[in-house]
């Protein structure tokens, strides 16, 4: 294995080479550019193996309750309107008493979050912001469960929301430049499968508790507070975890970023007890062209710059349909099935069976992950969740219900966690969470809009028109991603960023 011990790293400003002396060892000296290139071809070459599995997993770990959030909507949603606080359809579009005002509540707090705050993760670091915003999810959460104003629901609801987006944000620029490109997309199915075991979590807790008052306190409160207490545990985890390499490097401090990385190599090579290979060469014609993109010139610095406009916009447009169809069942599924006929408890049972295939379908995905290019599970997926919700859309049959709302979360979690990797790839680590919380924000936007177009479509036109909303977004998913998106499998993040 090459020394890394002795490396000579680029000053504070990134300018003139200058040496970090770590041991006794002979030197190698880079340029800027040169170590950018050496970082990163280090990172690439690490095998899939239990430190770095270890390390994606407490990433995933910290994730587990901003998820849990995300898809509260769904489940207490039927106890909000059973405790008289929300009305399950609106007479107008922007009713601020009608449960749509409640999931729309959540998205603009997630727009704010990825649009207004998720841009000090590129300035400050992943890990502090990775920290901090589960303290302000927790706060809002524990506040809005002790409300029984709905105007009041809905603003702590949405202050929840600006803690989640931020928060998921920087897991997916976190995650992105700490794994291998070789196993990349596995990462990123292995970090939801982790995050979406909340969504069965919740499920079954919203089966137990939403039709009951435990104590003398709406079962949907308990759900609320269960959530926040355990938030406090993993908040304690995340202490533990290092800052991104790839972002210590673009800051000057390449010595940290050494360090770090060096501490991951020496726990891999104990747990496997090989040697590693050397990293790819410094003369690599695509990893120099690469490397570049990481010195920018100011036309080039940005997600509106020449180099990345067709990429942001592209990336707007997807997100913005996306959402529609896939926040348009997965927050409003127990209210659907209660309006094809199906009985208040049996819809949270059948919601409860359906997210069992939360975590299972990116567990399943890992077996093709980093087999299929990433733009082509998008489009795929989104093609197949617009094709089971016409076919939902036709059923009474609750087994036949209940068996396409689990197809439905299949192909949707798999959408979700290829898109999470795919738009997390195609920027530059200096812009990386600002580019993703601008790119999700449409999908914010939308959803937040979903919720007073689902709840209108569904006083008006039924649940066929709702369906017909959904698979309308996915097609225009499905053009957008197939015609417009650019390749990233088997790529490093520089290289698909070049």
């Amino acid at each position: 294995m090459h020394d890394y011990s002795n490396v000579a790293v680029p000053g504070g400003n990134g300018g003139t080479p200058s040496t970090l002396p770590i041991s006794s060892a002979a030197r190698v000296t880079f340029t800027p550019e040169e170590l950018v290139r050496h970082m990163s071809a280090r990172l690439d070459r690490l095998p899939a193996s239990r430190p770095v599995w270890l390390l994606i997993g407490a990433l995933a770990l910290g994730g587990w309750f901003e998820i849990y959030d995300m898809f509260l909507t769904a489940y207490i949603g039927p106890g909000l309107v059973k405790a008289g606080i929300f009305t399950k359809t609106t007479a107008s579009l922007f009713d601020l008493g009608g449960l749509g005002a409640f999931v729309a509540a959540l998205f603009l707090g997630l727009f704010i979050g990825t649009i207004g705050v998720a841009f000090i993760a590129d300035r400050f670091g992943r890990r502090k912001v990775f920290v901090g915003a589960l303290l302000c999810y927790t706060f809002a959460a524990v506040m809005m469960s002790v409300q029984h104003d709905p105007v009041w629901i809905v603003f702590w609801r949405m202050m929840a929301g600006i803690g989640v987006g931020a928060e998921l944000v920087t897991i997916d620029a976190y995650v992105s430049e700490f794994v291998p490109a070789s196993i990349r997309g596995r990462a990123f199915a292995f970090v939801q499968a982790i995050q979406y075991t909340s969504i069965p979590t919740i499920a079954f807790l919203s089966w137990q508790l939403v039709p009951i008052a435990p104590f003398g306190h709406d079962g949907w409160r308990w759900v609320v507070w269960i959530g926040c207490s355990g938030a406090v545990f993993v908040w304690l985890i995340r202490l533990g975890l290092p800052e991104s390499p790839r972002w210590l490097i673009q800051q000057g401090r390449a010595a940290e970023a050494e360090t770090i990385i060096a501490r991951l190599e020496r726990r891999i090579e104990q747990a496997t007890g090989r040697a590693l290979p050397p990293p790819s060469s410094l003369s690599d014609t695509a990893n120099v062209a690469a490397a570049r993109v990481a010195t920018p010139s100011a036309s080039e610095d940005g997600p509106w710059s020449q180099r990345y406009r067709n990429r942001t916009v592209m990336l707007l447009v997807f997100n913005f349909f996306q959402s529609i169809g896939y926040y348009g069942f997965a927050s409003w599924v127990p209210t659907l099935l209660a309006e094809k006929g199906v009985a208040f408890t049996h819809s949270l049972l059948y919601s409860f069976i359906i997210a069992i295939a939360s975590p299972l379908g990116p567990l399943v995905a890992m077996l093709f992950a980093d087999r299929l290019e990433r733009k082509w599970l998008i489009a795929g997926s989104a093609a197949t969740l617009a094709i089971l919700g016409v076919i939902f859309a036709q059923q009474r049959d609750p087994a036949i219900l209940v068996a396409m709302g689990l197809l439905m979360t299949l192909a949707g979690n798999c959408m979700t966690f290829s898109y999470r990797t795919y738009q997390a790839e195609l920027f530059p680590t200096r812009m990386r969470a600002r580019a993703i919380g601008l790119v999700y924000s449409a999908s914010r936007v939308s959803a937040m809009l979903s919720g007073f177009l689902i709840g209108f479509s569904l006083r008006h036109t039924g649940v066929a028109g709702v369906f017909a909303l959904i698979a309308g977004s996915m097609f225009v998913v499905v053009l957008t991603i197939g015609f417009f998106g650019p390749r990233s499998r088997g790529l490093s993040l520089e290289q698909v960023s070049a």
